[in-house]
């Protein structure tokens, strides 16, 4: 059979009132772009018939290649399967209710064909130029302000670091290797493409509440994924800025005693003592641990080279042969 241009990854999640609106409108974006493509729905273990809708519009074009697998795993889980079974010289994830449009992805296609040193395009409502319209505001608050976190963590600057929707060069896609079952999956490929040295850029887009179905957005647990993140991204940041803070407070406790002294009312017992000493000490262990910290991440990053030299000599894609639990439908 005869490569596609292009694979779209959609995980789905009891999304049968989606399933079959948003294969059709893909469907139709890709068309109009005159590229040759192939959808790959996948049934992350849903309780409702979205198994069955895929199923049927599957039966009707062999461009649908359905997976599915029994238990629900999660999105990040699901778009590694999709990924291991896609096909396409380039490949786009996108969310089931169409939050962003399809022509969406014919735009960050066409940005890699247009510029060849462009290894992964990010949707991105909140860079300039993009835009949100009609989502609930506790949801854009915590999307809004954990984007603006994860910004100052990656390594790149993104607006945008947590969405879905992207466009990867099939090649691209293969060197990876992500592990993440859940939604952190979208930050742990940039965090690997970036270390990798691949080239990241965002297009604007406009990002709108979905039209039907139930929305899967948890905030504790997306806070928690996002500070969890930025911790482990730039671990130096918060070590090396604790520790400076600490080592300021200690100065400006040891200024104050100082003029204690001169004023002849020292007391070697009083309790700023104690503090002053705890603080520069708790100070010269932060910057301490902020060295190691950027030591380590410099570390793991050559890791990850070496790992994707690795691969790419032994010829594996991104998922081995036989890990899935799911099937495809050709």
């Amino acid at each position: 059979m005869q490569r596609p241009d292009v694979s779209v990854v959609i995980p789905m999640y009891n999304e049968v009132e989606n399933a079959t609106g948003t294969l059709s409108a893909v469907a139709d974006a890709l068309s109009g772009a005159g590229w040759s493509y192939e959808l790959i729905p996948v049934d992350d273990g849903g309780t409702d018939r979205t198994n069955e809708a895929l199923a049927d519009v599957a039966a009707e074009d062999a461009r649908v290649r359905p997976v599915s697998y029994r238990h629900n795993r999660g999105r990040g889980y699901a778009l590694r399967q999709g990924f291991a079974v896609a096909r396409g010289r380039y490949i786009v994830s996108l969310d089931a209710d169409l939050s962003y449009t399809p022509d969406h992805a014919v735009h960050m296609v066409q940005k890699l064909i247009d510029d060849p040193e462009t290894d992964v395009v990010l949707a991105s409502p909140y860079m300039p130029g993009g835009r949100v319209e009609g989502v609930p505001f506790i949801r854009l608050f915590f999307s809004k302000g954990g984007n603006w976190v994860l910004q100052r963590a990656m390594p790149q600057r993104v607006h945008t670091s947590t969405g879905i929707v992207r466009a990867y060069r099939s090649e691209a896609i293969r060197a990876l290797s992500p592990q993440a079952d859940g939604k952190e999956i979208h930050l742990e490929i940039l965090s690997e493409a970036m270390a990798l040295g691949m080239r990241v850029v965002e297009i604007p887009a406009v990002l709108r509440t979905r039209r039907a179905g139930s929305s899967k957005f948890r905030p504790r647990a997306t806070v928690m994924s996002h500070l969890l993140f930025s911790l482990l991204a730039r671990p130096a940041a918060l070590f090396v800025g604790g520790g400076i803070v600490l080592m300021l407070a200690s100065g400006v406790v040891g200024a104050y005693l100082l003029a204690v002294y001169f004023g002849g009312g020292l007391n070697p017992e009083r309790p700023l003592m104690t503090v002053m000493v705890l603080l520069l000490l708790g100070g010269a262990f932060a910057l301490s641990f902020g060295v190691l910290s950027t030591q380590m991440l410099d570390l793991r990053r050559t890791i990850t080279r070496l790992q994707r030299d690795m691969r790419v000599s032994s010829g594996e894609t991104m998922i081995p042969e036989g890990e899935s639990d799911g099937h495809s439908s050709e």
